[in-house]
Parts: structure tokens; sequence; C-alpha cells
């Protein structure tokens, strides 16, 4: 089954390919003031996260959304909505709010400058983005429930969308996909494959999210693209698109490849004024 995933996900029977893309939310005055959000500083958009969150729903409004799952933190939320309500064939898409999709929690930090946790960070001797502050969750943590997202995910790709091939012998891990035509279009990677999952959450959370797809599952990259771009801060309503392949096991569906399109797409991002 082949699945588009535009974190933003696709689909193709038998074996199921799907395209997910994965997309942070936008603005918040606390992102303008370089405040902490967290899970526990539940912000809406700025006005400027308003026109980043349009902006992004007509760069995607050829594009049928056939899923979408989103953070239930409201600044996700209404990113969500304003993308489906830009979307030429999406508007009666089902919205899942999903907490699994939550933004990092960074305990006592959330709600201080973020200048406060680079202190708690260098006093500790540690890079900002592997420390944990008091009460916050470790990279570990996150990427644990993004783990579990992916195994419900792949679960309703196969119940919603039809059956995947029995995983054989040799795919006992992701294998290597051909590799997309990149043209700086809104549909690279999507020309043929039916099912589009767009996935809305945020930057920490989507940072760890492709770390896993890169390191732990063998995720395909795209010729040329440097690691360090790979792993850099997804802005606000930045895009990401891979494509997925399912196989079925007897412990449940699995990826059989992960191929990646595009990190941290901000093309749509040009015409938007910042409002200062």
């Amino acid at each position: 089954m082949l699945v588009g995933v535009d974190l933003a996900a696709y689909m193709n029977i038998p074996n199921m390919t799907w395209h997910a893309g994965v997309q942070s939310s936008g603005e918040t005055q606390y992102n303008r003031d370089k405040l902490l959000q967290g899970q526990g500083i539940d912000t809406p958009l700025s006005d400027t996260g308003h026109l980043q969150a349009a902006a992004a729903g007509r760069y995607l409004k050829d594009l049928h959304f056939t899923d979408v799952f989103v953070s239930n933190l409201q600044r996700a939320v209404q990113t969500a909505e304003i993308i489906l309500g830009n979307n030429l064939h999406s508007s009666a898409t089902e919205m899942i709010s999903d907490p699994l999709l939550r933004e990092r929690g960074f305990g006592v930090a959330e709600g201080r400058p973020k200048e406060h946790l680079k202190n708690m960070a260098n006093a500790a001797g540690q890079a900002c983005r592997d420390y944990t502050p008091p009460g916050g969750e470790t990279l570990e943590q996150v990427k644990t429930r993004f783990k579990k997202f992916l195994k419900s995910l792949y679960l309703r790709m196969l119940e919603e969308h039809g059956s995947a091939d029995q995983c054989s012998a040799s795919t006992s891990g992701p294998s290597e996909l051909e590799q997309p035509v990149i043209a700086g279009l809104a549909n690279d990677g999507a020309q043929n494959v039916p099912i589009h999952a767009l996935i809305v959450s945020h930057g920490a959370f989507i940072r760890v999210s492709v770390r896993h797809l890169v390191e732990d599952l063998q995720c395909c990259l795209p010729a040329g693209l440097k690691m360090n771009q790979v792993f850099s801060p997804c802005p606000n309503t930045g895009i990401s698109r891979f494509i997925i392949t399912l196989c079925r096991e007897e412990s449940g569906p699995r990826a059989s490849s992960i191929q990646c399109v595009f990190i941290n797409r901000k093309d749509h991002l040009d015409d938007v004024k910042n409002s200062d």
C-alpha cells in the first residue's frame, strides 16, 4: 500500500503506498516574543500565523487530502482548519485531533524566554536541543509518542483505504524507492499517489519525528540534501513530504519503504509579509 504524507501522506493497492505531508502550525504571539510554548501554553495563531496558514492552504489547494490528523493544541487546529478552508477538494475531509501530535513538553521552561532554556542547557553542559528541563519530555519520550502515532496511522490507512501485501523476506527493512521528480511544485512526489494524509503538528515534535524516520527507519532522502538541512528547525507552516509503502506482518502493518520528497519547504511564505 502506497501512501503520501504532508508532515503531509499517499496510497496505492496492492502494496499500500501513500503520501504523508507533515506541517508545523502557524506563528503565535509567543513565537513572535521568543517565548517557549510546549504543551502547557495553548495560544491561538497571531495575525501573521493566520496569513501563513492561508498561504500554505493556497499552496496545497490542488491536493486532495483523504485524511487529516492534527495536534489538539489550538494553534495546530486553527492552522489545519485554514489549510482545509483554502483547499479545493478537502473542505469536507474529517479532521482527526490526536494528542500524540502535541508539541514537546518543556516543563518549567514553558512560558519563559527561549534564551532561558539555552542558559539552563549551558549550565547543565548540554546542547540546547538535547536538554530536558525539569518536568519536560525527553527526546526519547517524544520519539515514543511519534512511534505510537505511526502505528495508529498505519492501521487507519489499511482500515480506510485497502489492504497491503504480506511482507516478504526481502523486505526486512525499508527499501529504496525511485527518486521522485522535484520541480519545486506543490504536487512534487504526489503524482499518481491517490491517498494523501495531512499531518499538522509542531516544530520540536516534527524535528524528532524526522530524525526517527531518517535514522531509525532508513528513510531515503532526496539527492544532494545535506543532513544539516534534514535536521534543521521547522519554520512556522514549513512542509515536509514523505511517500510510505506499507506491508503486512502478523504483528501488524509496517513500512517497507519510506521516501522523503522534501523537508521544511517554505516557498508559500514568500508573499507573507511580517506584520511588524
